[in-house]
């Protein structure tokens, strides 16, 4: 009967073991149709593991948690001052939390590095054992019963120390290919406030240029009051029409209408500058104006010189040929694998004991005691080679997995410089075009104011039409915008080729 009882017993044991497990299910959604309600703390944190509430009228919507509701606090700025390009750029580099991300992981590897080269160095432990057992019992032997009872209770303290004296290199490898993994988080660092400089200049530009078109707007709506302004004139004087003065007030309000498009993007464009310092966007900060700087042909550079010393400091190319190291240095690890190892290995020993043992007889007054105390002092001093043999083709695998992976690494590395190459031509390409679209539009932007006066002095003068000076009022504002966004787009260009030949170490110049 013990053994039907003993199966049942386990069977249920084991029952209630796996419900445990599958009764986590309950902290998961009951239904993929109906919403996820929480257990919450007073405070809306989220509690783990505990069994969700059931579904309330709120639906998809998760609890506000109060610890996460404090918004971003802005920098300290100062509000009567403009700042430039560097100074925003000082600004995001200290508060963007993508600089101090890059800046952990390039501390993390380097570290990654010192546990590797603690290989060398000797393993040191130390072992402190305890233990107490009593026990009691009778005998009997020829119809003679004996009592008796003992306790022993002891220490066993030891020291060991091991140190793998020769690998042919294994560890040697492994802290070479350690030591390039934190190369190529310095270079990503690196690289990571290049591409910080690189958005906040481009936002910093479009900023520009959107305050620029704001501007413009402004300016148009001036003229479009000035030629409305004419034409009621005109009218007055019985020399307009109706429709000449209807013509003027539409192109009004048209100006208008884009003052309003123009303070809305010039608003996205500060809000945009903003993102790209990581700042909050409640911030409020002055931005120096760079309407005045002029641009020369000389910003675009010959590309042969530019594509040779790109090649040679590009941030990817570089971490390229530090991953291709890492990978042959891992390949060697891998060989040394199948060499064999010399080690040496020292134990140093403390033991002591206690033991007691009372014996009882029947018929004797006195217990027969016997009191045992000891210790021990040992040591020992090994030192021998390990030969691997056979491991069904696991180092042949991992070798040619290194193998597999440093091949890679090399074709890699062929890719990235032909991808820099392509990326630089193309950015001296776009600065080249962008030079000369800004020109192309500083020469129409005469062209065009020049027309527009002519027109309004025509207008006034009752030889010319409305409808020739409203063509030309929206001319000129066209020409502004092309000349604001070709001035802008060359900046950018500039930036842009900047930071495909790794030269962007700071505030474009």
């Amino acid at each position: 009967m013990r053994r039907p009882e003993g199966t049942i017993v386990a069977a249920l044991a084991s029952l209630w073991l796996a419900g445990c497990a599958t009764s986590a299910l309950e902290m998961a959604p009951a239904r993929p149709d109906k919403p996820w309600v929480p257990a919450t703390t007073a405070s809306g944190e989220i509690i783990a593991g505990k069994q969700p509430a059931p579904a309330t009228a709120d639906g998809y919507v998760l609890p506000g948690n109060s610890a996460l509701a404090n918004v971003p606090q802005p920098p300290t700025i100062d509000a009567g001052k403009a700042y430039s390009l560097p100074e925003l750029i000082d600004l995001a580099e200290s508060n963007n939390p993508v600089t101090r991300i890059a800046w952990n992981d390039a501390r993390r590897a380097a570290l990654a590095a010192g546990i590797a080269e603690a290989a060398f160095l000797p393993k040191i432990t130390a072992t402190v054992v305890g233990g107490y057992q009593r026990s009691d019992g009778r005998q009997s032997t020829l119809g003679t019963s004996f009592d008796s009872n003992s306790t022993v209770n002891g220490t066993v303290s030891a020291v060991s120390l091991q140190w793998l004296l020769f690998d042919f290199g294994q560890r040697a490898a492994v802290v070479e290919a350690a030591k390039q993994v934190s190369v190529i988080s310095n270079i990503a660092f690196t690289a990571a406030h290049q591409q910080l400089i690189y958005a906040v200049t481009v936002a910093f530009y479009n900023h520009a240029a959107a305050q620029a078109r704001l501007t413009t707007a402004t300016q148009s709506l001036a003229n479009a009051k000035t030629v409305q302004s004419a034409a009621e004139d005109r009218y007055a004087h019985k020399i307009g029409t109706v429709t000449e003065v209807a013509q003027a007030r539409q192109s009004t309000a048209q100006a208008n209408l884009a003052v309003v498009q123009a303070t809305g993007g010039a608003q996205d464009a500060y809000l945009a500058l903003l993102t790209a310092m990581g700042i909050s966007p409640f911030t409020k900060i002055k931005v120096a104006d760079i309407s005045g700087r002029k641009l020369s042909p000389s910003m675009a550079a010959t590309i042969d010189s530019m594509i040779a010393k790109a090649l040679a400091q590009r941030p990817d190319v570089q971490s390229a040929y530090a991953a291709e190291k890492a990978s042959l240095a891992t390949v060697r690890a891998a060989k040394a694998e199948f060499m064999p190892k010399i080690f040496a290995s020292a134990t140093g020993t403390y033991n002591s004991g206690n033991l007691n043992t009372t014996l009882l007889a029947p018929g004797t007054q006195q217990p027969t005691a016997v009191n045992t105390n000891g210790n021990h002092l040992g040591g020992s001093l090994i030192a021998g080679v390990t030969v691997p043999l056979y491991d069904g083709g696991t180092r042949t695998a991992s070798l040619t997995q290194a193998r597999a992976a440093a091949d890679s690494a090399h074709a890699r590395m062929t890719q990235v410089r032909q991808d820099a190459v392509r990326q630089i031509v193309v950015a001296d390409n776009a600065l080249r075009t962008s030079l000369a679209a800004h020109t192309a539009s500083e020469s129409l932007e005469t062209a065009a104011r020049t027309t527009f006066d002519a027109a309004l002095a025509a207008y006034r003068s009752g030889v010319g039409s409305i409808t020739d000076l409203t063509l030309a009022e929206n001319q000129l504002l066209q020409a502004k915008n092309a000349s604001t966004d070709a001035y802008s787009t060359a900046l950018s260009s500039a930036a842009t080729l900047a930071l495909s030949t790794g030269a962007l170490g700071a505030a474009p110049q």
